[in-house]
């Protein structure tokens, strides 16, 4: 046996895997179990590439994914960090991510449907194909549905060219199940499932407060108040989409805040005043109506 040997830190530090890794971590509150999962898949891929750089061979690790949970909770953005580690590592060449549903696969009549697939493939080539809601390919009701032939497409691809794409599957866990279930083909090529929770209240005033941050607004302390609130009465209703559903409502926090302050055109502003999201702009949310 070749006693050679690797310095890990040396080869870990060859990579930009590090700083990804901590970025994941700055830029994305909560989702603890995924940024193990993510961590985990790293170092498997990492060692994969010391043992090959050492002549042992083994079959290449499955790289496909499936990304479940609620919308808002992060997939696309883990997905982009997937694609850098990916590319860091060696196992794409591009590191781009394609993001598309099924209306950029699947076509409406035939012989539609076969090139409009093809065609996504190819610009995904070297990089990360995400498919968002992907339950939507196969609706089994529907005997004059086109998706079943993109579904087979894509699973020559992910056989047969698995060097060259690495294929993310997402969408929410239920109908994803159904989705896997209906295709075993499908489901036998993704070795990693990894699923997103949703965020508590106090994840999600703390994405608010770094959404605000960047675009250098600020809640006063009542205004706070009155978004944790929001917050939890939000959650309650239909079509919660996570951090999405926060950001549309501080969208509509600063368009009320800039009628307030167009109102009342009298005053001298201060950047004190351009700056701050009274309560009164959360509080007057449709949601405080119930």
């Amino acid at each position: 046996m070749d006693s050679t040997p690797v310095y890990l830190q040396e080869e870990y530090s060859k990579t930009e895997i590090a700083k990804i890794l901590n970025l994941l971590d700055e830029e994305l509150v909560g989702l603890t179990p995924v940024k193990t999962r993510i961590r985990e898949i790293a170092a498997l891929l990492l060692i994969d590439k010391l043992r090959k750089s050492l002549g042992i061979t083994s079959g290449n690790p499955g790289l496909h994914m499936s990304f479940t949970g609620s919308p808002g909770t992060g997939k696309t953005a883990v997905g982009l960090k997937m694609a850098d580690i990916l590319y860091q590592l060696g196992y794409i060449k591009k590191g781009h991510l394609l993001t598309v549903t099924r209306d950029d696969l699947v076509g409406q009549y035939i012989g539609h449907t076969a090139p409009k697939t093809k065609e996504v493939l190819k610009k995904a080539m070297g990089g990360v194909l995400f498919i968002d809601e992907a339950y939507y390919l196969y609706k089994p009701d529907n005997e004059r549905d086109y998706g079943s032939e993109a579904i087979e497409i894509l699973l020559q691809v992910m056989e047969n060219q698995r060097d060259e794409l690495v294929v993310i599957l997402a969408g929410y866990k239920e109908p994803m199940d159904k989705f896997y279930e209906s295709n075993p083909g499908l489901s036998s090529r993704i070795a990693n499932h990894i699923d997103f929770p949703d965020y508590s209240t106090e994840e999600l005033l703390q994405i608010a407060k770094l959404m605000l941050e960047d675009q250098q607004y600020q809640l006063t302390p009542d205004a706070e108040v009155a978004l944790e609130q929001y917050i939890e009465k939000r959650r309650q209703k239909p079509l919660f989409a996570n951090a999405r559903s926060v950001k549309n409502a501080l969208d509509r926090a600063r368009m009320r805040q800039a009628n307030r302050i167009f109102d009342s055109r009298g005053q001298v502003l201060t950047k004190k005043e351009l700056v701050n999201l009274e309560a009164a702009d959360i509080l007057q949310s449709s949601v405080f109506n119930d």
